[in-house]
């Protein structure tokens, strides 16, 4: 499934290529790229649940974190999200990358993903995935642009 969520983002979101509309047609060119029919299926289902963001109805409520406050992850979330996975999430918002309810929609997403365990490259896309689909979030698009494709150069300290 995650495999047909980065074809879908390099191939319509970064190219900034016209998305179909229409399910089928989409369903028929990403078979005829070789992708499993089940798989697509679940991957369109996980778009469309982001698409719900923009729909204030079907949007999950989300509140507005102080600036004290830390995030519990539950045992199913600890057990899928490895330790470098919940420290970059925790770092991104240091950074002021992601909100406290950006960061949900994401742990929201990685969830829905059909791995055991999430890899910190599979979360870095999540991310950009969340990001470049929830509105006003431009500026943390680019940032996270950044720290995704750029590398270190020498040693970290």
């Amino acid at each position: 499934m995650f495999d047909v969520l980065m074809y879908l983002f390099e191939t319509y979101v970064q190219s900034d290529a016209d998305l179909m509309v229409d399910q089928d047609e989409l369903a028929d060119e990403l078979t005829r790229a070789g992708f499993h029919q089940d798989e697509i299926y679940k991957a369109l289902s996980w778009l469309e649940h982001l698409a719900e963001l923009h729909d204030e109805a079907k949007a999950p409520v989300l509140l507005a974190s102080d600036a004290g406050s830390f995030r519990i992850y539950t045992p199913e979330e600890q057990d899928k999200l490895s330790t470098s996975c919940r420290g970059f999430l925790l770092f991104l918002e240091q950074v002021g990358v992601l909100s406290a309810p950006a960061r949900e929609v994401v742990i929201d997403r990685l969830m829905e993903l059909d791995s055991a365990e999430i890899e910190l490259d599979d979360l870095k896309w999540v991310v950009l995935m969340v990001l470049f689909n929830l509105p006003g979030n431009e500026n943390a698009c680019h940032q996270m642009e950044n720290l995704l494709f750029e590398e270190p150069a020498g040693l970290i300290h």
